[in-house]
């Protein structure tokens, strides 16, 4: 992928559209006759909301899903007419603007379909919404007794026409693992919820609970519609089942930077914040600047994987809020030279997993915690 950013940038991030497209294209081929609902909220895991909604498009997507209404406007508001679904909302929310701009609305409590039925009325057309069901999660969604009673509240809206219930919906616990005992418990829950909401008489369009791990692994959970989130950007959601390219996926991001400063140091000069590393020889060390305003983890002290002019380092010393340094011995480095923090892995350089592995986290945050103060080139983007 080539970076198209004059050198004078200290830092940026490059995504690769036409890998959203080509990862949609092939999670579509993957989900069978199922319909492709691409997760883009978090800014799309920090790749850009809009160019990457539109790739996602672009690859066969149907729907996109966003967790906050804002995300759904902002989307519209781009001229984008795909349908979304937005699922994370509290009370006092004003719901008005998903009325107007016909985005469907997640449901996990009785409260929120009356604040939703009075935006309805208000602007004299029913607003569109899906019940969310916990099967097992314990997080958003309506659990036993409670989603009993969501069902039974949505039935006077519908019928007053406030309403039109349009889906059923869940989310996995333990997709990751797919041999997991839940995942089969919160199928059958899910079937059952499912009926609960037919024998009420709506008409539903669409049920779907597939995360990108079960798109990849549980071909019998995909429904109407499958919502991967993190496989749309090239990351395996199961490392330890196999890495992007087994699974056909491609990495979409690319963190990289201009080295600040080169210089040698001698023997035993603690490097950085409180010194927590000193080289045993004389060395030359990289400034790079790019730190934790910038989403690089403070965990990476000591421990993050980077490509200095085509070489794997290991960051020395601690990260700090606009800089790290890196080691590279006698290597040949000079001020200007590329610093690769993560990307495909092509020529050996890191990747957002291997970043994940280093700091005891997973490559969703790694990608998504990516700050706004880093420029983001959208390559295809014209397409």
């Amino acid at each position: 992928m080539t970076d198209p950013l004059p050198a004078c940038e200290p830092a940026r991030l490059t995504i690769d559209l036409g890998a959203i497209r080509d990862n949609v294209a092939r999670l579509k081929e993957l989900s069978g006759n199922a319909q492709v609902m691409a997760v883009v909220k978090g800014d799309a895991y920090g790749h850009g909301l809009v160019p990457s909604a539109r790739a996602a498009l672009r690859g066969g997507a149907t729907w996109l899903g966003v967790a906050q209404l804002a995300e759904a406007v902002a989307l519209r508001d781009a001229g984008i007419e795909a349908p979304v679904l937005s699922w994370l909302h509290v009370p006092g929310l004003d719901f008005d603007p998903a009325v107007q701009r016909g985005i469907d609305v997640g449901v996990s409590a009785p409260w929120a379909l009356q604040a939703i039925a009075d935006a309805a009325r208000r602007l004299g057309r029913p607003a569109r919404v899906q019940l969310k069901v916990d099967t097992g999660l314990a997080r958003n969604g309506a659990y036993g007794a409670d989603w009993t009673e969501l069902v039974r509240a949505a039935g006077p809206l519908a019928a007053e026409g406030a309403l039109d219930v349009v889906g059923v919906f869940t989310h996995f616990a333990f997709a990751d693992a797919p041999e997991h005992p839940t995942v089969r418990a919160q199928q059958e829950k899910f079937a059952d919820a499912v009926r609960d909401v037919e024998r009420a008489g709506f008409a539903i369009e669409v049920r779907h609970m597939s995360n990108s791990a079960a798109t990849l692994t549980q071909p019998s959970a995909a429904w109407d519609m499958v919502r991967p989130g993190l496989a749309v950007y090239g990351l395996s959601p199961v490392p330890h089942l196999g890495d992007p390219a087994s699974f056909g996926l491609r990495p979409a991001m690319s963190a990289t930077a201009n080295a600040a400063l080169v210089k040698r140091i001698p023997a035993g000069q603690g490097v950085s914040y409180g010194h927590t590393y000193a080289p045993e020889r004389d060395t030359t060390v990289v400034d790079v600047p790019m730190g934790y305003a910038d989403g690089v983890p403070r965990a990476g002290s000591n421990v993050g994987p980077v490509q200095v002019a085509g070489k794997r380092y290991t960051i020395a010393g601690r990260v700090c809020m606009d800089q790290f340094v890196v080691d590279v011995g006698d290597a040949a480095v000079r001020a200007g030279d590329p610093v690769v923090l993560f990307g495909a892995g092509e020529d050996g350089a890191p990747t957002a997993q291997d970043w994940a592995e280093a700091t005891g986290t997973i490559s969703y945050e790694i990608v998504t915690r990516m700050s706004n103060r880093l420029p983001r080139v959208h390559l295809g983007e014209q397409q």
